[in-house]
């Protein structure tokens, strides 16, 4: 058995990343294994191209990583190319509600620093000569963009991570993976390593080395095809010209990329239906081996690209890629630490691993070398699917998003597939009662009420067919009362001796008083925001805990590990409990009635209690999210759609209504409250997203306090006013403007309907600029102006009422 820290399983461009940013970083005794030869899965036989286009600035750094990897660094420290071209890239579309994603994904561009340029027919036609204008209304242009040999780059990596000191095992597979001692062993056909740290990084294999290591890998390999063709004559004559080199062009309407390969093309179509393939294990011997031509399930779209750009009719089929990648359920890669096993790491699903996997390993090394990601995590974290995403949700969400490889990315979009797989007991009650649903780390829950039957999103990037839904809503809530299925919370229970000890050693606040509630922010070692933490404590031995629904995973292993030590137990009640939100000024008034519990002036902001409710023991937090006088009941699953319906029946002289969580949206940004995930993330410190009033440093320790105190001050979240036209609303990404150049980034917006304002929380990297501002809305400039305090009851009078 040989000691090592870190076994690296898999060898594809991933894996390789991995290796090579860990050995650079210093860190030694690596090993990486491999079944079969490095690239052999998918690297080998992926088209090699690489983006800048990422409607998420954590994804659009991985892929702007890679490009500088492949392009610049690599072929300096391995000494060669690695077959990178700068060809540049551009979508086109004929589709407005496109054109919009486009302006969209370019404003966030301008404020990340890798600038998009949106084009008319008379310059897609300049940049791409061969392509028909027919209907076309215009596209983006990527001039960073190109394709590198995913060969060559895989294999410099791996050539660079062993001169500093790696090991790469070819053609051995691992047999078997085990817990012992406190270590990973790993067994392999030519040994066994013990290993402090191991990385599934298996690609293909993710899912199997997953169930190895004992946890869920939601990937599956899908079947895609592209097609390389024999010379063009057109691109022949080019190049006797002397021409440079074609863009890649997609056509997302008819879902399909072509590039220029030398004096051909490859043309890659995405079908709606997609393939699955090895579902329940992929074959032991499986390894450079490609499936079968099956051009007839792709013959419509390749009519379609031909249409598009004729030459490819005048070139004969060379050869017929059908090969096996990965999907995970939203398309984007698994990155981070494995939920609930210790030192386990995942770096894979990447559907488009060469594109990603220079920067996704960079990502994870930093990950694994800090304690913490480079960037907000979330939109790749391993923990973002739960133990509900099984075989039936995995395959559906990878058919889904393989057909919708090329689909409109709305800022609201609710996907089909995979849904109704964790309910609230009120799911069925608020479906009665109009509510359209949305979806939350699998859980169902309200968005909006609509007054039609079976009503729906209607996606869009300006406003939609909810707005005057919200905006009933949130005149409910303010004039009356609203209730709210509130039960996707992620809850936790803290029981123990030392509970307060631990309370106040978890996050920058200090823990509230036995019957009070109050709000903790636990910290990465860097400083940056890990997670979000309503605290609740009814006794210095027993204190309850809210997050986030999309943390589960996340916090639960957060406050498991940082309770080492400590007297504590903690558990996970999330499935356990409902919620119920009972808001408005008239929330007193129903909440007295079904009650013999004195719950006026006794019941004061920002305390608990547990008392009975209409026949029912709940947990009582008199706090509000939405800036009215109000209360979360947190009940039994069993008791909670009798608590709901009592507490329905009692609103009703009161004119009561119910809320979604766009309406929360709305009316939580009229009080500048920041959202976990949105405005609070590893990024940046309480003290820098404006929270200095909930950092009590004094006299404590935890995790990330000198990193936090240290830090410069060179960000600062403000509450922008911005003038909108009264059809676009800001919702995230917006670039924010000073003097003609980018100085922040909306995190998160919405329309105000209270104060009848659009507003939106945004960092600003400048923060002495706090004049001239504008926001970029979807290519549009306009005028927006920071607020110095809320502009719904600053004071917050209502709140306390």
């Amino acid at each position: 058995m040989t000691d090592v820290n870190v076994v690296i399983i898999g060898g594809g461009a991933m894996g390789c990343s991995l290796l090579y940013h860990l050995a650079k970083a210093g860190w030694r005794d690596i090993v990486l294994v491999e079944k079969n030869d490095l690239t052999h899965g998918s690297t080998w036989h992926a088209a090699g191209l690489c983006t800048h286009f990422a409607h998420n600035p954590t994804i659009q750094e991985l892929r702007a990583t890679s490009v500088r990897l492949y392009r610049d660094i690599l072929p300096e420290e391995a000494g060669e190319s690695c077959g990178f071209h700068r060809s540049g890239a551009m979508r086109v579309t004929r589709n407005p509600d496109r054109m919009d994603e486009f302006r969209h994904v370019a404003g966030l561009s301008e404020f990340t620093g890798y600038k998009l340029e949106i084009v008319g027919p008379e310059r897609i036609a300049e940049l791409h000569p061969l392509a028909v204008l027919d209907g076309l209304l215009g596209g983006i242009y990527e001039p960073d963009d190109g394709h590198v040999d995913p060969s060559l780059a895989t294999n410099a990596m791996a050539r660079v991570a062993q001169r500093h000191g790696a090991v790469i095992q070819r053609y051995n597979p691992v047999l078997a993976i085990r817990r012992e001692s406190g270590r990973w062993v790993v067994e392999t056909k030519t040994g066994t390593l013990r290993a402090l740290h191991i990385v599934n990084a298996a690609g293909t294999w993710g899912f199997e080395i997953g169930r190895m290591m004992g946890v869920n890998v939601p990937s599956v390999p899908v079947l895609h095809q592209y097609l390389v063709t024999d010379t063009v004559p057109a691109i022949a004559a080019r190049q006797k010209e002397g021409a440079p080199e074609l863009p890649i062009i997609r056509d997302p309407e008819e879902s399909w990329y072509c590039r220029q390969e030398r004096d051909g093309f490859i043309l890659g179509p995405y079908e709606k239906q997609a393939h699955v393939w090895s579902v329940d294990g992929v074959p032991p011997d499986f390894g450079a081996e490609l499936m079968p031509p099956d051009l007839d399930r792709v013959e419509h779209i390749i009519e379609a690209a031909i249409a598009r750009v004729p030459a490819l009719a005048t070139a004969g089929v060379k050869t017929v890629v059908n090969g096996p990648i990965t999907f995970t359920p939203d398309a984007n890669p698994l990155i981070g630490p494995a939920h609930g096993v210790p030192n386990a790491w995942l770096l894979t699903g990447s559907s488009m691993g060469i594109m990603e996997g220079g920067g996704s390993g960079r990502f994870l090394a930093h990950w694994m070398t800090h304690g913490a990601p480079p960037m907000d995590a979330l939109a790749v974290d391993s923990r973002r699917f739960g133990p509900w995403a099984g075989r039936d949700y995995r395959v559906e969400k990878a058919v889904e998003c393989f057909g919708l490889q090329f689909g409109v990315h709305y800022p609201f979009e609710e996907r089909p597939a995979g849904r109704n797989l964790r309910l609230s007991p009120l799911h069925d009650l608020m479906r009665e009662r109009g509510a359209v649903m949305g979806a939350a780390h699998g859980a169902e829950r309200p968005n909006w009420f609509s007054d039609k039957a079976h009503d729906e999103n209607r996606d869009s990037f300006r406003r939609t067919n909810w707005f005057d839904a919200v905006a009933r809503e949130v005149d409910a809530v303010a004039n009356r009362v609203g209730l709210a299925d509130l039960s996707v919370f992620s809850k936790f229970e803290v029981t123990g001796p030392e509970t307060l000890r631990f309370l106040d050693a978890l996050g920058a606040n200090v823990s509230p008083k036995p019957g009070r509630v109050g709000l903790t922010h636990a910290l990465t070692p860097a400083g940056g925001v890990a997670s979000e933490f309503t605290v609740t404590v009814f006794s210095p031995e027993r204190a309850y805990l809210n997050s986030a629904a999309a943390a589960e995973e996340m916090d639960f292993d957060l406050l498991m590990e940082r309770a080492q030590g400590f007297d504590v137990t903690i558990s996970n009640r999330t499935d356990e409990l409902a919620v119920i939100g009972l808001m408005g000024p008239k929330s007193v008034d129903v909440l007295g009635n079904l009650t013999d519990a004195d719950i006026g002036k006794a019941f004061p902001w920002l305390s608990a209690r547990e008392i009975e409710v209409a026949e029912v023991s709940a947990r009582v937090l008199r706090v509000s999210y939405v800036g009215e006088a109000g209360f979360e009941l947190h009940v039994a699953r069993r008791d909670a759609a009798k608590l709901f319906l009592a507490l329905e029946g009692a609103g009703k002289p009161f004119g009561i209504g119910f809320y979604g969580a766009y309406a929360a949206n709305s009316m939580r940004l009229e009080k500048g409250y920041r959202a976990w995930g949105m405005d609070l993330t590893t990024e940046r410190s309480p003290l820098e997203t404006g929270l200095k009033h909930l950092v009590k440093p004094e006299g404590r320790s935890f995790i990330g306090r000198e990193a936090m105190l240290k830090r410069s001050p060179n960000w600062d979240m403000v509450l922008l006013e911005i003038d909108t036209d009264g059809e676009v609303e800001p919702f995230y990404s917006h670039a924010v403007f000073a003097q003609g150049r980018p100085v922040g980034v909306v995190t998160s917006g919405a329309y105000g309907h209270r104060v009848r304002k659009s507003l939106a929380l945004a960092f600003l990297r400048e923060p002495q600029v706090r004049e001239g501002l504008t926001a970029k809305l979807l290519g549009r400039e306009r005028p927006a102006r920071i607020l110095d305090a809320p502009p719904y009851d600053p004071q917050n009078l209502k709140l306390k009422a």
